[in-house]
């Protein structure tokens, strides 16, 4: 009778680890599946941190579009960016439509693409701390467009 609590423990610490394995696979798909997707980012043809956004997106495994626009202002209304979301440049995920204003991780990106009832995300502004801008730390909110928090990198 000694060994019945252990063995209970073992078989519950066995469970927990099959639990905890399944969950990283089903992250690491999740995340890898978003990878793969491609993207069409409208872009001013003379901003620089545009094409470092790109180049982020690019390294974790999404296939980049880069368009040219001297109109960016009827780029973004004709996506529905909100006004007081704006950034310098705004991605389309090809696939859903879901959209994308400004220095998104690509890690919120992959979020976005996991969660098809989100209609776009955004960084607004030009944040020191996004990429394409800066050096990340963990302080970068990412917001949906109605203005609510929906990552934190």
């Amino acid at each position: 009778m000694v060994l019945a609590p252990f063995t209970s423990q073992v078989h519950n610490g066995a469970k927990m680890k099959k639990l905890l394995i399944a969950s990283l696979l089903v992250a690491a798909s999740t995340l890898a599946h978003a990878a793969g997707e491609s993207i069409t980012v409208y872009k001013d043809p003379n901003c620089g941190c545009c094409s470092a956004w790109i180049e982020h997106l690019r390294e974790a495994g999404y296939k980049v579009k880069s368009v040219d626009s001297s109109d960016m202002a009827a780029v973004k209304k004709r996506l529905g960016v909100p006004e007081s979301l704006e950034s310098c440049h705004t991605g389309v995920v090809d696939a859903s439509g879901q959209v994308v204003e400004g220095h998104v991780p690509a890690s919120a990106l992959a979020k976005l693409i996991a969660a098809p009832a989100v209609k776009g995300v955004a960084v607004p502004g030009m944040p020191s701390n996004s990429p394409g801008m800066g050096k990340m730390n963990g302080k970068l909110v990412t917001v949906d467009f109605a203005g609510k928090q929906f990552s934190k990198d």
